[in-house]
C-alpha cells in the first residue's frame, strides 16, 4: 500500500480522502491556500503546506507550487479529489513524470473523455448509445444551423470541452440557435480555452442518471450500481439518491453493462463515472409509472464524484481506499462477482447559498451543530468559527442517510435537516425541507425540471 499522500485539494472532499489515509495508516498531506488555513483538512493532515494565495489559478491548480509540496514533504502519491486539477491530463502526466502515483485514471482515459464529441463518437464505436448529435464540431454557425435541421429542434448547444453543468444552451428554433451558439462559443472560449461546439438532440423532460465505475488493477472494470441526480438547479446536481426509483431490474442491467463498456473502450482505471440521460416512459392509461424507455451517453468524469456517498452506503465499500489499492496494484476489498446494493442512501448538498434563488452567500459560521444518529452520515469541509470565503465553491457540507427502503432514508434526510444547526452564511436547508415534504420527489417519478416547478 501507498505510504505517503498529497491531496491536491480542498474543503470536505480534502477532509474526506485524509480520514480514510488516516484509517489507513498513510501519511496525509494537505496543501492549501492562504485563505483556507484555517479549515479542519488542514490540521487534520498529518503535513499542511500552503502553496499560495486564495486565487485557485495561484494555489490549486499552481501546478509547479503543488509539485514542489509533494517533493519537498516525500509524499508518494497524488490524489486530486474532484474539480480543480482531477481532470487535467498533462497534470496526470506531470505527476507521474515526477515519480509520483496519481490516484486516478490515466492520462490517455482522461484526454479521451475530456472533449465530449470524441468521447461521444468513442463510446458509439464501443455500442454504448448516443444521443442525436454531430460527429463533429460544429465549425461556424451555418454548420450549426445545418445539424440543427437534421437532428430535429430542440437541440443543446454545448462546449466541448465543457463540464459541470457550465457552457450549454437550449435552442427551441433557428433564431434562438443562433443566439445561443454564440454565447455557448464564447463562453467556451473564455473558460475553456476552446471554442468547439456540439449540437445535440434535447429532451425537454429527462432524468440525469449516472453509473459508479471501477477500473480494477487487473483491467476488470466492474460498475457499483447507479445514481440519481435529477435534482438540479442552474445544471448543477443538489441531491442524488441510489438506487434510482426510475431504474427498473432489467434497465438495470442494460445501463451497468453499458457503462462497463465504456470503460473497457478507454481502458480505463480507477474510479469514474459513466453519467446518461433517461427519457421517462409516459404513464399509460392505467397509471403504470415510472420508468423510462430510453437512456443515452451523456458524458464520463474521469474522477471521484461528488456524490460518491450513496454509493459507499449502498456497497458497503471505502471507494477512496479502492482507489488507493487500484494504484498500488491491489485488488479491492469486495468480490468483484459478488456486487450486491443493500437498502436506499440520499445525498444532500449543503451550500452557502439562498434556499430560494440558490444565490452565493458566504460569511463567517456562527453556528454549526451536526446531526448524528442510525444511518446519518456528514462529510463536511467546515466547522463553527470557520468563513466560507467567495473565492471557492460555496459547498460546505454533504448530508447522506441511508436506510432500509427509500422511505426510511427519506424519513430519516427529514429528521437530519431539522436537526442540523446552521448560522451565519446563507443556506440551503430550508429548500431540502421542502424537498423532502413535495410529492413529485416522493413519488419518485420526477426529473430535472423538478426544481424549476418548486420556484
Amino acid at each position: 500500500m501507498i505510504e505517503s499522500l498529497l491531496v491536491a485539494n480542498r474543503g470536505e472532499i480534502a477532509r474526506r480522502i485524509i480520514r480514510t489515509a488516516r484509517r489507513l495508516g498513510i501519511r496525509a498531506i494537505a496543501v492549501h491556500s492562504e485563505a483556507d488555513a484555517g479549515l479542519p483538512f488542514v490540521t487534520e493532515a498529518d503535513e499542511a503546506v500552503c502553496v499560495g494565495p486564495a486565487n485557485p489559478a495561484q494555489s490549486y491548480r499552481n501546478v509547479e507550487a503543488i509539485l514542489a509540496a509533494a517533493k519537498s514533504t516525500g509524499a508518494q502519491a497524488v490524489h486530486p479529489g474532484y474539480g480543480f486539477l482531477s481532470e487535467n491530463a498533462e497534470f496526470a502526466r506531470t505527476v507521474e513524470a515526477s515519480g509520483l502515483i496519481w490516484i486516478g485514471p490515466g492520462a490517455d482515459a482522461i484526454t479521451a473523455m475530456g472533449d465530449k464529441i470524441n468521447a461521444r463518437n468513442l463510446m458509439a464505436a464501443a455500442g454504448v448509445p448516443v444521443a442525436p448529435g454531430t460527429t463533429d464540431p460544429a465549425a461556424d454557425l451555418d454548420a450549426a444551423v445545418a445539424a440543427a435541421a437534421e437532428i430535429g429542434y430542440p437541440v443543446m448547444v454545448k462546449a466541448a470541452a465543457g463540464g459541470g453543468g457550465m457552457g450549454m444552451g437550449v435552442a427551441t428554433d433557428e433564431a434562438a440557435l443562433r443566439s445561443e451558439y454564440d454565447k455557448v462559443r464564447s463562453f467556451a472560449e473564455r473558460m475553456f480555452g476552446d471554442g468547439s461546439v456540439l449540437i445535440e438532440r434535447y429532451f425537454p423532460r429527462v432524468r440525469h442518471v449516472e453509473v459508479q465505475i471501477l477500473g480494477l488493477a487487473d483491467g476488470r472494470v466492474v460498475a457499483l450500481g447507479e445514481r440519481e441526480c435529477s435534482v438540479q438547479r442552474r445544471n448543477q446536481k443538489l441531491v442524488e439518491e441510489s438506487p434510482s426509483p426510475a431504474v427498473s431490474p432489467e434497465l438495470r442491467e442494460r445501463i451497468l453493462a453499458a457503462a462497463v463498456r465504456a470503460g473497457e473502450a478507454v481502458g480505463y482505471r480507477n474510479a469514474g463515472t459513466v453519467e446518461c440521460l433517461l427519457v421517462p416512459r409516459e404513464r399509460d392509461s392505467e397509471g403504470d409509472g415510472p420508468g423510462s424507455e430510453e437512456f443515452y451517453f451523456l458524458e464520463m468524469n474521469t474522477r471521484l464524484q461528488v456524490e460518491h456517498p450513496v454509493t459507499e452506503l449502498v456497497y458497503g465499500v471505502d471507494l477512496v481506499e479502492e482507489q488507493l489499492r487500484v494504484a498500488a496494484g491491489l485488488a479491492p476489498t469486495f468480490d468483484p462477482d459478488a456486487l450486491a446494493p443493500r437498502g436506499h442512501a440520499i445525498e444532500l448538498r449543503v451550500n452557502a447559498e439562498d434556499p430560494k434563488r440558490f444565490l452565493p452567500g458566504p460569511g463567517v459560521i456562527k453556528t454549526w451543530v451536526e446531526p448524528t444518529g442510525e444511518g446519518v452520515r456528514v462529510d463536511s469541509g467546515y466547522v463553527e468559527g470557520n468563513t466560507v470565503t467567495p473565492f471557492y465553491d460555496s459547498l460546505m457540507a454533504k448530508l447522506i442517510v441511508n436506510g432500509a427502503t427509500r422511505a426510511e432514508a427519506i424519513e430519516r434526510a427529514r429528521a437530519a435537516v431539522a436537526a442540523f444547526e446552521l448560522s451565519g452564511p446563507k443556506n440551503n436547508l430550508p429548500f431540502f425541507a421542502e424537498l423532502l415534504e413535495n410529492q413529485e420527489f416522493l413519488s419518485g417519478d420526477y426529473d430535472t425540471g423538478i426544481v424549476s416547478r418548486m420556484r
